[in-house]
C-alpha cells in the first residue's frame, strides 16, 4: 500500500486474517497515534510499559514494530490544509489491522474554529480563519469538526466500542465494595446519536420537517424545536450483540444483558432488545437461555454451562450497577446508553483515568484512552496514563499475548497499592507518593 507522507517500518510483519481468524506474527507492525494535549506524555509512558512487558514475557522472542501515524494536531502539522484525519492514517489501520491511539480533540461548542494546541474554540474574524489562537497564540487553527474519534470509528466501520470496567486494588473509590463490579460493555459505535441527523431550530429544513410530520403523519412538534433523528438498524444491532455473545462464550461469562429504553422508544430501543433476543435464539440456541425461559422452564435455577440472555431498561441499569453489580457481566447497548453506562461504571472504580477502551470491527481494532485531551496539562508530565496503558493490555490480549498483558495488570495494581501514583490519585490517598507520568510508567516496569 502506498502512502503520501508516511514511511512504513523496515522491520516487522503484517497482522493478517486467514479463514476469518487473526494471524499474529512475532514482530507485528502496529500503527499508533500519540494524540492531542496530554497524548504524547501518556503515550511515551504506555509505549515503554508495553515494550518492557513484551520483552520480559517472551525473552526477546516477540516484539512490536511501532508505526507512527497522525490525526488531530500532529496531522495538521504534517499534512496541513485542515487535514486532521489523513487518508494515510486510514490506510495504515486498514493495512495493519490493529492500532492504538491517545485522546484527540473533540469540539463541543458552536464556534466556527478550534485550536488543536489548547482546544480553545473561537469565531472567525470578518468571516475568515483567525491567524492565531486568541488563548495560546498557536497557528494551528482548524475549522470546526464533529469528532475525530467518531470519524475513525465510522470510516473504518469499528462498530463495537468495548469497555471493560473493574477495580484495581488500592484505587480510591466512592463505593463501599468496588470489587463487586467487573463488567465489559459492548456499545454500538456507528448508529444512534453517532449517526444522528440534526436540524437547527428555525432553520428551513427544520420547519419543513415539522410541517411534513404534522401534515402527513399527524405528529405535532413545537415549531421552535431543534429536530434530531437517530437510526438503529437490525444489521448493526445484530452484529454488535453477536460480538458480545461471542465474547461471553470465549471468556466463560455468565450473562449478557441488553440495555435499552424500549418502554418509551419501541421501534428503535425496543427493537434493539427484540433483535438481540432473536439473534441469541437463532444463532446460539445451544449456548444460551433467556431470562423468561429460566423462570418458565427452570424455576429460576440456571442450567449448567448456559449463558443467560436478559434485558434491562437503561435507567434501571444505572441503579442495578450500584446496588447489585455482581449480577452483571457483559452488557450490549445502543450508542448513547453505552456511553453513559461505561462512564458511570468507571466512576465506581476510580474514574476515566483508569478506564480502557477499544473500537473493534470484523477485522480491524483500534485501542484508545477513553478520556479527553486535558490541554491545560499538555507537556507537564503529570497526568495518569493508566487508561491508555490498560488499553494496551486489551491490545495485547487481542493479539493473544496474555502473558505480557498479565504482567502489566499485576504491576499496575502493585504500583497503585504501594501508593506510588500520579497526582489525581495521590490527592485522594493518605501517605501516597506523587509521581510524574513518566515516573509512574517506570514504576510499573520496575514492579513487573
Amino acid at each position: 500500500m502506498e502512502y503520501q507522507l508516511l514511511k512504513k517500518p523496515e522491520l516487522g510483519k503484517k497482522i493478517e486474517f486467514k479463514n476469518d481468524k487473526i494471524s499474529i506474527p512475532d514482530n507485528p507492525i502496529i500503527p499508533f497515534i500519540e494524540g492531542d494535549g496530554i497524548g504524547p506524555d501518556i503515550w511515551k509512558a504506555t509505549k515503554s510499559v508495553i515494550d518492557s512487558a513484551v520483552k520480559k514475557a517472551y525473552s526477546g522472542e516477540k516484539s512490536i514494530e511501532w508505526f507512527k501515524i497522525h490525526a488531530g494536531l500532529s496531522a495538521l502539522k504534517k499534512y496541513g490544509n485542515d487535514d486532521i484525519l489523513p487518508e494515510d492514517t486510514l490506510k495504515a489501520i486498514k493495512e495493519f489491522k490493529v492500532a492504538i491511539k491517545g485522546p484527540l480533540t473533540t469540539p463541543v461548542g458552536k464556534f466556527d474554529y478550534v485550536c488543536l494546541e489548547c482546544s480553545k474554540e473561537q469565531d472567525g474574524i470578518n468571516g475568515k480563519r483567525p491567524e492565531k489562537c486568541i488563548k495560546c497564540g498557536s497557528k494551528f487553527i482548524t475549522p470546526r469538526f464533529r469528532s475525530l474519534n467518531v470519524g475513525l470509528r465510522q470510516k473504518l466501520d469499528l462498530y463495537a466500542c468495548v469497555r471493560p470496567v473493574r477495580w484495581y486494588q488500592g484505587v480510591p473509590t466512592p463505593v463501599k465494595a468496588p470489587e463487586k463490579l467487573d463488567v465489559i460493555i459492548f456499545r454500538e459505535n456507528t448508529e444512534d446519536v453517532y449517526a444522528g441527523i440534526e436540524f437547527q431550530k428555525d432553520s428551513e429544513d427544520a420547519i419543513k420537517l415539522i410541517e411534513f410530520l404534522k401534515n402527513n403523519l399527524k405528529k405535532d412538534i413545537r415549531r421552535d424545536s431543534g429536530i434530531g433523528i437517530k437510526p438503529i438498524s437490525v444489521t448493526c444491532t445484530k452484529r454488535l450483540i453477536r460480538k458480545a455473545i461471542d465474547y461471553a462464550i470465549q471468556k466463560n461469562k455468565p450473562s449478557v444483558t441488553l440495555v435499552h429504553k424500549g418502554n418509551i422508544m419501541k421501534f428503535t430501543e425496543g427493537a434493539f432488545r427484540d433483535w438481540g433476543y432473536e439473534l441469541a435464539i437463532s444463532e446460539y440456541r445451544e449456548e444460551i437461555i433467556t431470562e423468561q425461559e429460566l423462570w418458565d422452564e427452570h424455576n429460576g435455577k440456571m442450567p449448567q454451562g448456559k449463558i443467560l440472555i436478559k434485558d434491562r431498561i437503561a435507567d434501571q441499569t444505572f441503579q442495578q450497577v450500584l446496588l447489585r453489580p455482581e449480577e452483571y457481566s457483559v452488557f450490549a447497548t445502543p450508542n448513547l446508553n453505552g456511553d453513559y453506562l461505561s462512564d458511570a461504571c468507571a466512576a465506581q472504580v476510580g474514574g476515566l483515568g483508569l478506564a480502557p477502551g477499544a473500537n473493534i470491527g470484523d477485522e480491524m481494532a483500534l485501542f484508545e484512552a477513553t478520556h479527553g485531551t486535558a490541554p491545560k496539562y499538555t507537556g507537564m508530565d503529570m497526568v495518569n496514563p493508566s487508561s491508555l496503558i490498560l488499553s494496551g493490555v486489551m491490545m495485547l490480549q487481542h493479539l493473544g499475548w496474555n502473558e505480557a498483558a498479565d504482567l502489566i495488570e499485576l504491576a499496575l495494581e502493585k504500583t497503585i497499592s504501594n501508593k506510588t501514583v500520579t497526582y489525581d490519585l495521590e490527592r485522594q490517598m493518605k501517605g501516597a507518593t506523587k509521581l510524574k507520568t513518566s515516573e509512574f510508567g517506570e514504576k510499573i516496569i520496575e514492579n513487573m
